[in-house]
């Protein structure tokens, strides 16, 4: 695919990369299954005093925060070093200003798998003025992605689906991890993210992070599949 061919099929599909030369996905591959590779040093956090970093691949779409109301995807991959992830991001924009102006003032919730103290967990951090960020263990079924929707090339992984929802009885941001039963277990609950909506725009799409700086490791290449926003 031509890069002039890629950037008319963004603009089709409203989908966009931020911090990745990939050409998008396809409307089969975003209905289907596809892939997302971050290189070494790749990072999405904040953390005093002075840490900002948003520049692993984003794949995204634009809309008004007031419009958001449900984003679902099951995310796998052969996680095998501190903190690789992969899966869902919400960051916020000003309405009509493309994004903030600068990775500092950017607020943002992702949640996935990252890999921490030798195993794949569920992680959820919520980026008001800086990262909190807190774990908990895979929904029973998400240890093997080799019989799901979502397994990668690279053979069998580690998966889970991952859903952000608005609550309409308090408006807050419910993010769940959902077992191959469909059982919702709730990981967080983000209270602020609403407030002020009808002056923001949001992204909401899938990320990939390779945040070790050991260039050896080579790329992280990250299966999305059952992608619904």
């Amino acid at each position: 695919m031509t890069c002039s061919e890629s950037s008319k099929q963004a603009m089709m599909s409203g989908w966009q990369f931020q911090n990745s030369e990939q050409p998008v996905p396809s409307r089969e591959e975003l209905a289907s299954s596809f892939t997302i590779k971050a290189r070494p040093s790749t990072d999405i956090w904040a953390k005093p005093p002075s840490t900002h970093r948003f520049n692993a691949p984003v794949l995204y779409k634009t809309m008004p925060l007031a419009s958001f109301q449900r984003a679902r995807v099951r995310v796998s991959a052969k996680w095998t070093t501190l903190y690789d992830q992969g899966g869902l991001i919400l960051a916020l924009n000003r309405r009509g200003g493309g994004h903030d102006d600068s990775d500092k003032d950017r607020k943002w919730i992702k949640a996935g798998i990252e890999f921490v103290e030798g195993m794949p967990r569920c992680s959820t951090v919520a980026r008001d003025r800086w990262a909190d960020w807190s774990l908990s263990p895979l929904p029973p079924g998400g240890q093997s992605a080799g019989d799901s929707a979502g397994a990668d090339d690279e053979g069998d992984g580690v998966g889970v689906t991952i859903e952000m929802e608005r609550r309409a009885r308090d408006q807050t941001l419910w993010v769940y991890a959902v077992g191959k039963d469909g059982a919702r277990t709730p990981m967080r609950e983000v209270t602020w993210l609403f407030e002020d909506e009808e002056q923001l725009e949001c992204w909401v799409g899938v990320y990939v992070c390779r945040p070790s700086s050991a260039a050896e490791l080579g790329d992280l290449y990250v299966s999305f599949s059952q992608l619904d926003i």
